[in-house]
């Protein structure tokens, strides 16, 4: 297969744990015989300062042109520290989704074998927990309007927007995989409260008798921050909006045991989009010491969007295979383990393949 993929890494530790992935890939290239050109291109704090655009219009073509699009992180301190800035490398992230069509975000929470005993979680709680979580992605508090402040500075507004076709095109999406696991979908709003969570529930309560084989449930947003928590293995796919499903995932996280180890897929209406759910972690940009293998994992993902299932399995008891041989980065170092470096890393699951 020939594949042109668009390399956006970012700021932070982007750019090495990118390059990571692209050795892996290489090497998937190299074994299967695959011919994977690459296409890089700038967004977040790297492209406003060289542009003064977080998502250039160049950035935008090189997607546009490419069968996918490979992403590492944004985010830079110097912004974060000034809250009053007009231009935010966060922006480019919005409006790359945005632009893209990406409404839906799929996010994988699993435990780690090898990690079990990592996870701040007991084991007993999380041992077997498997779930996907859907996140809508192109609209809600993110993107609301009016949003700002007032002259005086006194106050600010943010505002929650949904229409019924954003709503049912992601809430099908997610009855849809649920058909393809266990056959159980969880929506999760705020119905008690928000007038946008209330029409989530009305939406999926049509959209069900469509979907008969599909168990389905729906829990609030609190109860299920704490279930998650509690008994992750009760979920299977989890669909809810924006701002909800960025705060869950985050909290799932610690369920693997390292934010360092989760993918994710957005996809929509033109070309797909995978990333590491984790930030630019700019305290250790440029140490070699950040977790590549969200991002490996996320270049699975990539390879079974486009159908190469074996290689994608290939990349999975690769990356299984460092965890098992103990070859990994700080952040999953047990004390008095030897600490690999993000190249090391990269390097052996590459060499696995």
């Amino acid at each position: 297969m020939e594949l042109k993929i668009a390399l956006l890494p970012g700021d932070g530790i982007g750019p090495e744990i990118i390059a990571q992935a692209v050795g892996v890939l290489n090497a998937v290239e190299a074994k299967y015989g695959h011919k994977f050109t690459y296409t890089k291109a700038l967004v977040g704090a790297c492209a406003i300062d060289a542009t003064g655009n977080p998502y250039p219009d160049e950035t935008h073509q090189v997607c546009l042109d490419s069968d996918v699009v490979l992403f590492g992180a944004i985010g830079d301190p110097k912004y974060d520290n000034n809250p009053t800035s007009k231009v935010r490398p966060e922006q480019g992230l919005l409006a790359m989704r945005k632009k893209l069509g990406l409404f839906a975000n799929l996010r994988p929470i699993q435990l780690f074998d090898s990690l079990a005993d990592r996870s701040p979680l007991k084991r007993e709680v999380v041992e077997g927990a498997d779930f996907v979580c859907v996140r809508e992605l192109t609209s809600g508090m993110y993107f609301g309007e009016p949003q700002g402040r007032d002259e005086a500075n006194t106050y600010a507004v943010d505002t929650c927007k949904y229409t019924r076709e954003e709503i049912e095109r992601i809430v099908r999406l997610a009855f849809d995989l649920a058909g393809k696991r266990r056959g159980h979908l969880t929506v999760v709003d705020k119905a008690n409260v928000l007038e946008t969570s209330r029409l989530w529930r009305e939406v999926a309560q049509g959209i069900a008798p469509e979907y008969p084989e599909i168990k389905l449930d729906y829990m609030f947003v609190d109860n299920a921050a704490m279930q998650i928590i509690r008994q992750p293995t009760y979920f299977d796919v989890v669909v809810t909006e924006n701002m909800f499903g960025d705060i869950l995932t985050d909290e799932a996280s610690v369920i693997s045991g390292s934010l360092g180890m989760l993918p994710s897929a957005s996809v929509g209406s033109q070309v797909a989009l995978f990333e590491p759910i984790h930030g630019s972690y700019p305290q250790a940009a440029g140490k070699n010491i950040a977790n590549p293998m969200a991002t490996i994992l996320s270049a699975a993902m990539l390879l079974e969007h486009v159908g190469l299932t074996d290689e994608g399995t290939a990349v999975r008891k690769a990356v299984d295979a460092a965890l098992a041989a103990g070859v990994v980065t700080e952040d999953l170092a047990q004390k008095g383990e030897k600490c690999y470096s993000t190249s090391e890393v990269g390097e052996y699951i590459a060499q696995q393949i």
